[in-house]
C-alpha cells in the first residue's frame, strides 16, 4: 500500500497478466505442435485462441493438444521474482485451459483468479476476472504484449502495461511501459 501524505492508505492496484509473450516465453512452444503437424512457421500467428489459430490454419485441436509441451515454456527472466512478491494477482489468457493450468501448476504459481480461453466464449476479456476478483476496472492493470491485451484494457478502462521484456511486443500511445517484470510494481502504485 501506499500511503498518500495528507491522506489514508491507498491500495495498489491487482496486475491481472496474460500468459504466453508476457509472463512466459511461449513462442516455441506454442508453435512446435503446429510445425509437427505440417503448419510453416511463417503460416503461425499470435494472440487470438488456439481454437481460431487451429482452425484458420486446418489442424485439428485435439491432436495440437497432443503434441503440446507444457513443460516447454518458460518464465521470461525476473518474472517469477515479480510474482513471488505478489500479495493478490490473476491470469487472464486465450490459453487452452489444459496447457495453461498444466504450466501454472508446473511453476507452483498460484494467482487468486486463472481464467482460460473455455471461461470467455470467445477471445479472453477482463470482465470474468474482474467479476471473479470482486474489483471494477479502476482496481486493476493489465499487462500484456499484443493488441488484443490493449484492447481488453480499454474495454474496462484499466490502465495497459507493454510486457516490453518480450521483443516482439510493440508500443503503442497510452501503453504504460515495463522494460523489466520488475517494474509493473511502479505501475501498480495509484496516484491520487
Amino acid at each position: 500500500m501506499q500511503r498518500d501524505q495528507a491522506g489514508p492508505e491507498v491500495p495498489d492496484l491487482v496486475p491481472v497478466f496474460d500468459l504466453d509473450g508476457t509472463l512466459l516465453d511461449s513462442d516455441v512452444a506454442l508453435v512446435n505442435p503446429f510445425l509437427a503437424l505440417g503448419v510453416l512457421r511463417q503460416d503461425v500467428t499470435f494472440g487470438h485462441t488456439l481454437e481460431d489459430e487451429c482452425r484458420r490454419l486446418g489442424i485439428n485441436l485435439a491432436a495440437y493438444l497432443d503434441r503440446y509441451d507444457d513443460t516447454a515454456a518458460q518464465p521470461f527472466a525476473g518474472v517469477t521474482d515479480l510474482v513471488v512478491r505478489l500479495k493478490r494477482w490473476a491470469v487472464c489468457s486465450n490459453k487452452h485451459p489444459r496447457s495453461g493450468r498444466a504450466e501454472l501448476a508446473r511453476l507452483d504459481w498460484t494467482p487468486d483468479v486463472a481464467l482460460f480461453a473455455d471461461a470467455f466464449g470467445g477471445p479472453k476479456r477482463l470482465g470474468p476476472v474482474l467479476e471473479a476478483l470482486g474489483v471494477g476496472g479502476e482496481q486493476i492493470l493489465f499487462v500484456g504484449d499484443t493488441g488484443h491485451d490493449r484492447r481488453c484494457a480499454a474495454a474496462v478502462r484499466c490502465p495497459f502495461v507493454l510486457a516490453a521484456w518480450n521483443p516482439r511486443a510493440e508500443a503503442a500511445a497510452g501503453d504504460l511501459i515495463a522494460t523489466t517484470p520488475a517494474d509493473v510494481l511502479g505501475h501498480m502504485r495509484r496516484s491520487r
